[in-house]
């Protein structure tokens, strides 16, 4: 009897987690705009992902005497680019890498980021200082050019970029976790568990991490937009991907020359950057209004 008795609680906990997700889950699909952008990036991640099954031409070969041909030519829906490659095939496989060096500098300053902001914002005091602190000399730069400054130095390659945007993103990801962080270490469960003489490992990651990790994941998928414009910015310099890559930065930047000669074709990688970063931070605000309970 005592067993069941001891298990009630943890029983209660995953249910009422459970019931906030559903909950989540049932406001963010009553969203129209979040549900169409949902949509937008699934489409562009499955073709991306499924690109070598679709029959699309070799996103690596062209010829000079189809060069830059128009959108709408037979068999090159979205024309081709300057050395006369199909621009569907590469925009689809430059789905891959661009998501990909979007995604996961994000995706890792999300983990390294919690870890350093719920400890300071948990600790307090000398660790508070010494972290948030460390963290303020990265916010002397701009975001742009501490990219450009790590990515210069370290050299072009799509691991150096993934690096170079870690170091970015990581500073506001501290900021806000310390921030929410801070905010709930005194309330009063974080006090019950604390006199209990639960551990303060354990507490963090039983009692403050499940209270603030939803804040700090909505920050973290509205950098998602910028971090892929920020890498595209660097493949454009010369610092990112380097050709033949089909990434959508690099595209933009070989094809800069032939703005004046087939335009529309120009702007189709520049398009796509703007499609994915607008649904990424369309889809974040509707995940940051469905996560209120309040609404």
């Amino acid at each position: 009897m005592s067993v069941i008795a001891d298990n009630l609680p943890s029983v209660a906990v995953i249910a009422k987690t459970r019931g906030y997700w559903s909950g989540v889950f049932r406001r963010l699909s009553r969203d129209p705009v979040s549900v169409a952008c949902a949509i937008v990036i699934l489409l562009i991640v499955f073709a991306a992902i499924f690109a070598p099954w679709l029959g699309l031409a070799d996103p690596y070969q062209g010829s000079m005497i189809r060069r830059l041909r128009p959108i709408g030519t037979p068999g090159y829906p979205l024309g081709t680019d300057e050395l006369g490659r199909d621009m569907l095939s590469r925009l689809i496989y430059g789905g891959r890498l661009t998501l990909f060096i979007g995604l996961v500098p994000v995706a890792l300053a999300f983990v390294i980021g919690t870890v350093l902001g719920v400890t300071a914002g948990y600790a307090g005091g000398v660790v508070n200082q010494l972290i948030m602190r460390t963290i303020d000399i990265f916010y002397a730069f701009p975001s742009v050019l501490l990219a450009i400054a790590i990515s210069g130095a370290l050299g072009a390659g799509i691991f150096n970029s993934l690096l170079s945007l870690t170091i970015v993103f990581i500073p506001p990801i501290v900021r806000v976790a310390e921030s929410v962080t801070t905010s709930v270490r005194n309330l009063d469960f974080v006090d019950a568990a604390r006199a209990s003489g639960a551990h303060a490992l354990t507490i963090m990651r039983v009692h403050v991490l499940g209270n603030v990790l939803g804040p700090i994941f909505v920050y973290a998928t509205s950098l998602i937009s910028v971090c892929m414009i920020l890498a595209a910015g660097l493949s454009f310099l010369g610092l990112g991907t380097k050709p033949p890559e089909p990434e959508w930065g690099l595209m933009l930047n070989t094809l800069r020359t032939a703005i004046y000669v087939n335009p529309w074709v120009a702007a189709l990688p520049g398009v796509m950057i703007f499609i994915v970063s607008i649904c990424f931070n369309l889809l974040s605000d509707g995940l940051r209004s469905a996560m209120d309970v309040r609404n």
